[in-house]
């Protein structure tokens, strides 16, 4: 499989320079030459086969003969080791709970897949690699884990002062290791920013061997279709069209669910949900895409005023406004309706939702006052990551899963910057010395 930049289509890498690389030298993003829709006896088949058999279908197309057939079956065996479970709130309205991982957010589908093909590559070729990611939440703690312990492998993680929970910050501060953090006195987008003006300054990206593992790295985007497949086969039989709600900031998910229909999933619609950060939905409305400084909302992870993955959707539908309204939909939301969701989805149903899933559930409440659709909103992290939003909203205390309760007993260990290159520099470079 070859890929291209989003800035140029005349040039190709392979798939292991795209996922070492991360960003091509253009600074546009990574696309897969071709998308090949798969067969009919698999779609028939998705109703009886684990998240694991369906990812070793999905995957092979975009890897080719990079990783040979028996290692890249053990490897996504291994990475997609959970469930994905579609929890059934109504008769047309399902959660699909991606946060039964390791750090309990939908994150560690990519973060895991990417992180082992990292390391297979390494093993072939001895490499010293440096991943920087931006995080707005659980993009750094699914990294952190998925790589933790990977040989050659260096983590530094930037994270927004202030700007995350306090579980999320846990997760990607206390592991030690090869991981490591720094908090960034700025938003998300500054964060976003400061990672991106990395990767164009070529010595800096050549002598510590940048790679990036957030959604604008492929290996970390395209497992995350898998799950789009996986649900869409538990709901084959209803009969109704099925739609996605997908709770969105810098749009890796959504993204995926588009490749996902390429592939020839029969996906009816697409639903982008937001928060206050309503860059994509406002282009749906007015045709303007008109990037904005991030407003930090209670649904944080979803804080992106300049989503990357724009480029990509913008890809796919050709820049084309007309198919672009025609495949999805959007809306945003306030932090006031996204608590009175949390509060009615409880008191409807007896299910907690985080304030992502609050959102995704509002969007397709909304999308199916008109349509009569089967719905599945994306639940993407569990609700004892933003205790501190869910528990006095609910009234209840929530249980803490023993995973996260090890973290909380850790001590932090990060080093600050303000949010200007210079001094972001600096400290990598005296981090990683």
């Amino acid at each position: 499989m070859r890929y291209y930049s989003t800035n140029n289509r005349s040039s190709y890498v392979n798939f292991e320079t795209a996922v070492k690389k991360g960003l091509p030298d253009d600074n546009g993003l990574y696309m897969p030459e071709t998308i090949t829709p798969l067969n009919l006896n698999f779609y028939n088949s998705l109703p009886e086969l684990t998240l694991a058999e369906i990812g070793k279908v999905v995957l092979v197309q975009f890897v080719g003969d990079e990783i040979p057939e028996k290692e890249l079956e053990q490897l996504i065996t291994d990475a997609f080791s959970f469930e994905t479970p579609l929890t059934k709130l109504s008769a047309d309205t399902f959660a699909l709970e991606l946060f039964h991982g390791p750090t309990l957010a939908f994150k560690d589908v990519g973060a895991r897949f990417m992180a082992r093909v990292l390391s297979y590559f390494n093993q072939q070729h001895a490499d010293r690699v440096t991943v920087l990611v931006a995080t707005s939440g659980d993009t750094g703690s699914a990294v952190a884990n998925g790589f933790l312990g990977v040989k050659n492998v260096d983590v530094c993680i930037l994270y927004p002062k202030g700007k995350v929970s306090e579980f999320q910050e846990k997760q990607m501060t206390t592991l030690g290791r090869n991981i490591h953090a720094i908090e960034v006195d700025g938003t998300f987008d500054d964060c976003q920013r400061l990672v991106k003006t990395a990767f164009l300054d070529k010595n800096l990206t050549r002598t510590l061997g940048l790679t990036s593992a957030n959604s604008i790295n492929v290996a970390r985007l395209l497992p995350q279709s898998i799950y789009y497949f996986y649900a869409y086969g538990q709901l084959a039989k209803i009969g109704k069209p099925v739609v996605f709600s997908v709770p969105s900031g810098n749009y890796g998910n959504l993204t995926a669910g588009l490749i996902a229909k390429k592939m020839g999933l029969p996906i009816h619609h697409f639903i982008t949900a937001c928060n206050a950060n309503n860059i994509v939905p406002h282009y749906l409305q007015t045709g303007h895409y008109e990037p904005k400084q991030s407003v930090s909302t209670i649904a944080n992870a979803m804080d992106v005023g300049d989503p990357s993955n724009y480029a990509r959707m913008r890809d796919l539908f050709d820049d084309n406004l007309s198919a672009f309204q025609s495949a999805i939909t959007g809306y945003s939301f306030t932090d006031d309706e996204t608590l009175q969701a949390i509060k009615g989805i409880y008191k409807k149903t007896g299910y907690i939702a985080d304030p992502h899933g609050a959102v995704g559930y509002l969007g397709l409440e909304w999308y199916q006052i008109k349509h009569k659709v089967t719905g599945v909103f994306l639940e993407t992290a569990h609700p004892i990551k933003f205790k501190e939003v869910v528990e006095p909203e609910l009234g209840l205390t929530l249980d803490i899963p023993e995973s996260l309760q090890a973290f909380l007993a850790k001590d932090k260990k990060v080093s600050t910057c303000p949010a200007d290159y210079d001094s972001f520099k600096e400290v990598l470079n005296k981090m990683l010395d």
